[in-house]
C-alpha cells in the first residue's frame, strides 16, 4: 500500500495554480454578458417595437396579420380589432396578431378592395 503514497504526494505538488476558480467565475459572467447582448437585448427591442406598433393602430390602417391576411382596420377595441378583408367580409382578430402596418394605398396596388 505504501506504493500509492508517493503518487499522491506527486499529485499534490502539481496542483492547479491559484486563481483558477476566479477565472471560472469571470468566464461564466462573460458568457452571460455575451448571451445578453446576442439574445436577450435584441428580443426586448423587437418586443418593444411591436408593442408600440399595436398601441398606435388606428381605424383605416392597412395591416397584415401574422397569418398573412391583408385588410383594413374597421373597428378597434382594447384587445380586439375588426379587419375588413373584402366587401362585406369582416374578421375579428386580437390586436397583438398584427405583423405590420402597410403604407396607405397598398391594398389597391395589389388588387384587393378592402
Amino acid at each position: 500500500m505504501s506504493f500509492f503514497i508517493p503518487a499522491a504526494h506527486a499529485q499534490a505538488a502539481n496542483a492547479a495554480p491559484p486563481g483558477g476558480e476566479l477565472f471560472q467565475i469571470f468566464f461564466l459572467v462573460g458568457l452571460f454578458v455575451l448571451f445578453y447582448f446576442i439574445a436577450i437585448r435584441p428580443q426586448r427591442k423587437r418586443q418593444k417595437e411591436h408593442q408600440e406598433l399595436v398601441s398606435n393602430l388606428a381605424k383605416g390602417d392597412e395591416i397584415i396579420t401574422t397569418s398573412g391576411i391583408l385588410g383594413r382596420v374597421a373597428k378597434l377595441d382594447d384587445t380586439y380589432m375588426v379587419v375588413t378583408v373584402a366587401d362585406k367580409v369582416d374578421m375579428k382578430f386580437q390586436r397583438l396578431h398584427v405583423h405590420a402596418v402597410l403604407p396607405k394605398g397598398t391594398l389597391k396596388n395589389i388588387g384587393t378592395d378592402a
